[in-house]
């Protein structure tokens, strides 16, 4: 496997383009229901999903976003982050009866293959506490971009209240690796991995050999 060799000041400048639109989005969204998945096309050619399940890991959020708004409404705030499938389901709701009603929705919305149901029964958090989550997101993903061992396309960070969730189709060497430098980011409460273990030989097919550079012409 090829270490990340891409310069240091570019990669720096596009995640802080990334982070403020991040912040943007996030501190002006009008819904309590947010979709946690797509990022851009940008990254579909270094993800180790098929292009087939990045779609419908992007409509199993749109899905469930519309499902949850009819069901719960605007009495909780649910951020629904689906992975080859996998759910993730992170916020605040007001008691247990929605938390239980909230995994309900999303496990029937079509092709779910499993919820990990990471929802709080508590008030939701404060501008104050949504951006130091947002902030902490961040972080880790530059440091996975630094870290020359990784492929930082291959994972998915959601924070929650200080909590990094790990999401992503990984060896079992990078799963241990991308923990040690999520734990290592400032404000970090706690690392929940949801990852997908993978083989090295897998993990080596999934990657896309290096671009072949032209000869140059002959003058």
């Amino acid at each position: 496997m090829k270490p990340n060799t891409s310069p240091r000041p570019l990669k720096r400048l596009l995640l802080a383009a990334c982070a403020a639109a991040v912040v943007g989005s996030s501190l002006t969204a009008c819904f309590p229901l947010l979709v946690g998945g797509a990022v851009g096309g940008v990254l579909v050619a270094t993800d180790r999903r098929t292009s087939g399940a990045q779609l419908e890991d992007e409509g199993i959020e749109l899905r469930s976003m519309a499902r949850l708004r009819d069901n719960i409404g605007s009495r909780a705030r649910v951020s629904v982050t689906s992975y080859n499938r996998q759910v993730l389901l992170t916020g605040e709701v007001l008691n247990e009866n929605d938390k239980k009603l909230v995994e309900q929705v999303v496990s029937r919305v079509e092709n779910v293959n499993g919820v990990v149901n990471e929802l709080a029964i508590l008030n939701s958090p404060t501008l104050v506490q949504r951006s130091s989550d947002v902030l902490i997101t961040g972080q880790v993903k530059a440091l996975l971009v630094d870290a020359k061992d990784l492929y930082a396309g291959a994972f998915k960070v959601v924070t929650e209240r200080g909590t990094v969730y790990l999401m992503g189709r990984v060896t079992q060497r990078e799963a241990d690796r991308a923990t040690e430098i999520a734990r290592g980011a400032r404000g970090v409460q706690k690392v929940v991995r949801i990852l997908e273990i993978i083989s090295e030989e897998e993990m080596q097919r999934l990657v896309p050999p290096p671009a072949k550079s032209a000869p140059a012409p002959r003058s």
